[in-house]
């Protein structure tokens, strides 16, 4: 593991912290709507007494919307030429529509068929998951704009990060203040309330970023007609050209080999994760505390706890290594700290000593808390270098797609960890009478699942070319060739203006 050249931060590239902030509070609304849409469902199916089966499609269905209207987002987004930027508007406007179109979902008429439930909720999902997408995606590639500077990325990233944590330390507390019965009648309409509530949230932290943050990259106009307002409008594209230059570009952005490998890396170790989560509560459950579901949640709730807790301190901790030792680095060490931490679960987790099972979780969790943390600043260096090649900036591409990864490698790893669960032999009707075999092999999956897709991980990012000193290099070559172009459309409006009309 080398060191590399460091170079200082220049002042103007800068972010203040309350800047930072205030792009954190994106995250917040971010993962808070994701956690909640999550969390609630629970409604329809103990609240409404809908099939479960119905419920999992109401999950699952959006959710599919939602990863191709992603990308198509991205470049909406990037090919934006306003006024106000190419990303506030629709964060703007998609805060509003997004907290308007949540609340009105949870609205749920009274003494309706299941039918009824479950088309109201999907179409009202799908309505949702659009103005969602409208808000996060431009969002998401605000980020990689703030600022150009290699370590300043990371401490954006880094923030925002630690901001976003905290929509997961609230979630799990829904469901108790949606079934509080000094405040409500039901569950239903605790729902109605809570959804209003987060909203007015949505719509009041989520237009921040819009209002308070600018873009730094804007294109450079190609002639004075491009930036006379008194000049005749460029025309637009038509439909076929825009869509053959969509799909070519989702095609390159898939292509860039320095892409695939953060995408390779954050699907494994992202979704190695979450294909094995419901296999540390049941170990905890059904083998450390014998099948006691009230003692073995409560030991999973402090498991949680430390790991929220974990999680927040590992992000700053990967800021530091990155600053040091460069993101690749500071990657390959964070995640083998993972790796170390998912093997203590082999020897921590056990009847002897329940106490031990808040140890791995102080260790795994900088696996996560390093991988959205350096992921976001080295695609935000993957940008720089793919308008180096293409000569566009592509943001928006690059992090839809890049959570359009996310999304669709999550519902299979949902599904894939369901059925490893089935494959151990596991029967909830048994109890704590699980087969001896069956808890092995529960305990073999919930470590060696996560530890060899880390592995794979690290394999992956080992090839990716981007150092602080070809970030640095990159950024020079672009800044050069931006100066030039913009001294060439002064001069060519300089030229016109001097010209004697006929």
């Amino acid at each position: 593991m080398s060191t590399q050249e460091i170079y200082e931060t220049a002042t103007e590239d800068k972010i203040s912290t309350i800047r930072k902030i205030i792009y954190g509070f994106g995250a917040f609304v971010n993962n808070l709507l994701g956690a909640a849409i999550g969390t609630m469902t629970i409604v329809l199916n103990l609240g409404l007494g809908m099939n479960p089966a119905l419920v999992g499609l109401l999950g699952a269905l959006p959710r599919l919307v939602d990863a191709f209207t992603d990308p198509l987002m991205g470049y909406i987004s990037d090919h934006t030429r306003s006024k106000w930027g190419r990303r506030r508007p629709y964060i703007f406007w998609g805060a509003i529509v997004a907290g308007i179109t949540f609340a009105l979902l949870w609205q749920l008429p009274r003494g309706q068929s299941e039918e009824f439930y479950f088309w109201f909720f999907l179409i009202g999902s799908i309505i949702f998951y659009l103005a969602y997408t409208i808000f996060a995606t431009p969002w998401v590639a605000l980020g990689y704009e703030l600022t150009p500077d290699y370590h300043e990325r990371t401490s954006i990233m880094a923030v925002q990060n630690f901001m976003g944590q905290f929509a997961w330390l609230f979630a799990p507390w829904f469901l108790l203040f949606m079934q509080n019965e000094s405040l409500f009648s039901d569950m239903i309409e605790g729902a109605s309330w809570l959804a209003v509530i987060i909203g007015l949230f949505t719509i009041i932290v989520g237009i921040l970023p819009a209002i308070f943050l600018t873009e730094r990259f804007t294109p450079i106009a190609n002639s004075k007609a491009d930036v006379d307002s008194a000049a005749p409008p460029v025309k637009p594209r038509s439909l076929a050209s825009s869509a053959a230059d969509f799909f070519k570009g989702f095609l390159i952005t898939l292509k860039f080999k320095p892409f695939l490998s953060l995408c390779g890396a954050t699907f494994l170790v992202f979704n190695g994760f979450m294909m094995v989560s419901a296999f540390q509560s049941y170990v905890i459950i059904y083998y450390v505390f014998g099948g006691d579901q009230s003692l073995g949640a409560e030991y999973v709730g402090w498991a949680g706890t430390v790991s929220f807790i974990s999680t927040s301190c590992a992000i700053f901790i990967v800021t530091k290594l990155s600053s040091w030792l460069g993101k690749r680095n500071a990657f390959f060490i964070t995640i083998a700290i993972s790796i170390f931490g998912y093997a203590l679960k082999w020897i921590c987790f056990t009847p002897d000593n329940p106490m031990l099972v808040i140890i791995p979780p102080m260790f795994f969790s900088f696996g996560l808390g390093g991988l959205f943390t350096l992921m976001g600043s080295m695609v935000a260096d993957v940008c720089d270098l793919d308008e180096l090649e293409t000569g566009e900036r592509r943001e928006g591409m690059f992090g839809s797609i890049y959570w359009w990864v996310v999304k669709l490698g999550l519902a299979a790893a949902m599904a894939a960890g369901g059925f490893l669960l089935h494959a151990t032999g596991f029967d909830v009707a048994l109890g704590g009478a699980q087969a001896a075999d069956t808890l092995f092999y529960m305990r073999l999956a919930d470590v060696l699942v996560p530890v060899l897709c880390s592995v794979l991980a690290i394999w992956m990012v080992a090839t990716y070319p981007i150092t602080e000193k070809m970030a640095h290099e990159t950024r020079k070559k672009l800044e050069e060739r931006r100066g030039k172009m913009a001294a060439e459309v002064a001069a060519s409006d300089e030229n016109t203006e001097g010209a004697t009309p006929a």
